[in-house]
């Protein structure tokens, strides 16, 4: 009886280990998994940030270039006695010399600062911050751009969101069948999310809008003019082919007002 008394409380010690190493490697792939996803992200916005740089750049350098052929065409205009904007008030009219020395030296004062001038404009941050932050973004430079717009008319785009988190696009997508997706503006990049139904689940891609141009972060080197050019072209382009994710149906809205009404307020 002492031998099996024994025994059984060899058996529950070693069960009860068991169990101790149990817990341990799942809190240590849990741990992992977590730090994964995060070093996900990182890469994600790595790409993103040097992507964006090189667009700054690309802009930095057709506003010198702006810049200068303005200056060189103002002074032009300066030495022929006419000032942009006031040609048409001395077309058809003829200067005599001592006029024309006049008006150069009424107009011979420095040209104004380019940088001066566009002090006021807002300078992007390196990455999102806040929702205002955002929301701010899409109206100075999405709107512009018609993001979100159908192609040829002024109605938003059916498959178009607002700031909505991945779990509320799932749950749009939750009933719907494969290939139904929808477009969502990124809390973590200039640009969006496209939320995928496929058959086993969902799937999410980045779409960098932090340049001149719309692509997949990642997965798609093509660049599209536009946020619908992307959309149309991936309705007969599969996104991946080890997915062969097409863009079949547009999932829409299911609030009132819609999600996106404070992007265009």
């Amino acid at each position: 009886k002492r031998e099996e008394e024994e025994r059984q409380k060899g058996e529950e010690q070693i069960r009860q280990q068991e169990e101790i190493r149990a817990k341990e490697l799942y809190l240590s792939l849990k741990k992992a998994q977590q730090h994964s996803q995060h070093s996900d992200d990182d890469q994600e916005w790595e790409e993103q940030l040097r992507r964006s740089k090189a667009a700054d750049e690309e802009r930095s350098h057709k506003a010198r270039k702006a810049r200068d052929e303005y200056r060189r065409q103002s002074l032009r205009a300066i030495q022929k006695g006419k000032v942009a904007g006031l040609s048409n008030l001395f077309q058809g009219t003829s200067l005599n010399n001592d006029q024309e020395i006049k008006l150069n030296k009424k107009h011979a004062s420095p040209l104004p600062s380019i940088s001066a001038t566009s002090s006021n404009i807002w300078e992007r941050p390196s990455r999102p911050s806040s929702r205002d932050v955002i929301i701010r973004w899409f109206k100075e430079d999405q709107i512009p751009r018609r993001a979100g717009f159908e192609r040829k008319t002024n109605r938003i785009a059916q498959w178009f969101h607002g700031i909505i988190s991945r779990k509320e696009a799932e749950e749009l997508l939750m009933n719907k069948s494969e290939g139904t997706f929808l477009v969502r503006v990124s809390e973590k990049i200039w640009g969006y999310a496209l939320s995928y139904r496929q058959q086993s689940g969902f799937k999410h891609f980045l779409v960098d809008a932090s340049g001149d141009f719309y692509s997949f972060l990642g997965v798609d080197p093509n660049r599209h003019a536009t946020l619908t050019d992307l959309i149309d072209f991936h309705k007969e382009e599969i996104i991946t082919s080890s997915g062969g994710e097409l863009l079949l149906e547009p999932c829409g809205q299911q609030k009132n007002p819609p999600d996106y009404s404070p992007l265009f307020e």
